[in-house]
């Protein structure tokens, strides 16, 4: 029922590191673009990162040069290493998946989430 699973997130320093996690399962993760987004109470979903394949990463401008997106298809997997950790990344964290169905359109999955936390 669950396609995608988010873990990895909690509380850590101003200027600290954490990886996210995200294990897909029940569709073709293999042929997906994996992205994860975040959102704060009371603010709209904003995009952070998107794979297309190993080395195909796209971000947000806010997070550049902090953040990295990976992914391990072999373990049907995405990852989010994010380093200098700011208060302004303290959110929920979700796990996003696109996967193509050339006539039928692209089907979209996502997580419950996991909260980051970065305090000062």
């Amino acid at each position: 029922q669950q396609h995608l699973v988010e873990s990895g997130g909690g509380l850590v320093q101003l200027g600290g590191s954490l990886t996210l996690s995200c294990v897909a399962s029940g569709f073709g993760f293999r042929q997906s673009t994996m992205s994860w987004y975040r959102q704060v109470p009371g603010k709209e979903r904003e995009f952070v990162a998107r794979i297309r394949h190993v080395v195909d990463g796209t971000y947000a401008d806010s997070v550049k040069g902090r953040f990295t997106i990976s992914r391990d298809d072999d373990k049907a997997m995405v990852f989010l290493q994010m380093s200098n950790l700011k208060p302004e990344d303290t959110a929920v964290y979700y796990c996003h998946a696109s996967e193509p169905k050339g006539r039928d359109g692209d089907r979209v999955f996502w997580g419950g989430g996991t909260q980051v936390t970065v305090s000062s």
